[in-house]
């Protein structure tokens, strides 16, 4: 008798196979139990009948609390009633480990509650869910960038010097010196651009942003490519072929996963359509003005005029060239205008916002070092960066993609925080 998963029961079909589960949920008729199982890869049934087992298994059946850890030994069977597709006719249980008064009952339960015990939350079908799609959007992003020729990199955590400026970022010392959590390795990721070509990061970033909105984190995952010689026109074919290629293989590996979710794949089937639009800052201001919107040129976008903007199209649409005052440093100046820099953002439909930001990096030594000057930061923090101006500079571009935001939006979930295992959020510190 072989040893399986949920996951691989149709490959059993018809077999006496044995597989660790929990209980999740049960129900009792007359002389049949049905047990919802899970074992972490799937969620599917297991049906007692009391004519097939033991007396004492089928009282222990009806016994089982929810969340019991135990072996179960059956024969697959399928099961067209239900969507995973199959069963386990079940004929022995041996409990591993007992449950009693799991908080999380299939009764409906506030957010609050649900995350301050995260920890048993996630064992619950739609965070099971969120999970499974997540590691396939990580998994396909490594895919990707691998297949384009990218080396992957490791930024610090702990940096001497800020991307965006030192104020929104959580402090500390380093023995005698101040240093931050870092908000970005993309100034990393141009140090590596300039030895490998193409690089990219996959790491945690932080915000010291005490924001209430659905769309902001103190703790996030960025993905950060960048490239070399190569320009924004190029950098936004990259991006939005990545953003294709990661909805794509959603899609394809977890609809099991997007119907728990109740997310309609014929609309994530429009999201892998290219090229995506594409309008200038200057249009999107015009946009909004002319529909009622209190905007005036040179100001950032908030989340009323991304979600207008968005709903625009039926697909991401990018915007480019913000002004320079609203954005980084390092970002290079337009050739014919000196307000705006050549970046884009990449606003996501449905109300989701940005979820990736990028530009062409500023390549001129002195125009680099007078911006780093007027942003107040300190131009010997960044002399590593700047002799990248110095050794062979060329033209090179990337961008960063927040994970938990794009992943809110392919999931189509409420909230931010429901996409990540254990959120930061000031009472709820996790060991």
């Amino acid at each position: 008798m072989q040893q399986i998963n949920i996951i691989n029961a149709k490959d059993h079909v018809d077999e006496k196979v044995k597989i660790g589960v929990w209980l999740t949920n049960k129900r009792s008729s007359g002389k049949i139990s049905f047990l919802q199982l899970r074992d972490g890869t799937a969620f599917f049934q297991g049906v007692v009948l009391k004519n097939n087992v033991s007396e004492e298994v089928f009282e222990l059946a009806k016994e089982l609390r929810q969340e019991t850890s135990m072996w179960i030994t059956g024969v697959i069977h399928e099961d067209s009633r239900s969507k995973f597709g199959y069963e386990i006719a079940v004929e022995t249980i041996d409990v591993i480990g007992e449950s009693e008064d799991y908080p999380i009952t299939p009764k409906e339960h506030g957010i609050d509650f649900l995350l301050d015990h995260r920890h048993l939350w996630l064992r619950s079908s739609r965070p099971h869910a969120t999970m499974v799609i997540r590691n396939e959007v990580i998994r396909s992003t490594y895919e990707f960038f691998n297949k384009e020729g990218f080396v992957k990199i490791d930024a610090p955590i702990l940096t001497g010097s800020a991307p965006e400026g030192t104020t929104d970022l959580f402090h500390t010392e380093y023995f005698d010196r101040d240093a931050y959590l870092s908000q970005s390795g993309q100034l990393y990721e141009e140090a590596g651009a300039m030895a490998f070509g193409k690089v990219f990061s996959f790491g945690p970033t932080f915000r010291a942003e005490k924001s209430k909105t659905r769309r902001h984190l103190i703790e996030f995952w960025m993905i950060e490519p960048e490239m070399a010689f190569m320009h924004q026109e190029q950098s936004l074919d990259v991006q939005e072929r990545y953003i294709a290629f990661l909805v794509q293989s959603v899609i394809d590996h977890c609809k099991d996963a997007l119907e728990t979710l109740g997310r309609d794949i014929d609309v994530l089937k429009q999201y892998t359509q290219l090229p995506y639009p594409r309008i200038s800052y200057d249009e999107a201001v015009e946009m909004l003005q002319q529909n009622g919107f209190d905007v005036d040129w040179g100001v950032d976008f908030g989340s009323p005029e991304e979600t207008f903007l968005a709903d625009q199209f039926k697909q991401p649409v990018f915007v480019l060239n913000y002004p320079k005052a609203i954005k980084a440093f390092y970002m290079k100046e337009h050739p014919t205008r000196k307000d705006v820099v050549i970046c884009a953002d990449l606003l996501a439909p449905e109300g989701y916002g940005e979820i990736i930001g990028g530009s062409e990096r500023a390549t001129d030594y002195d125009y680099l070092y007078d911006q780093i000057v007027k942003n107040g930061l300190d131009p010997k923090e960044y002399a590593w960066y700047l002799d990248l101006r110095k050794y062979g500079s060329v033209p090179h571009s990337g961008f960063g993609l927040g994970l938990e935001r794009a992943l809110t939006w392919i999931t189509g979930e409420d909230h931010v925080r429901e996409t990540i295992p254990f959120p930061r959020l000031l009472n709820r510190i996790y060991p």
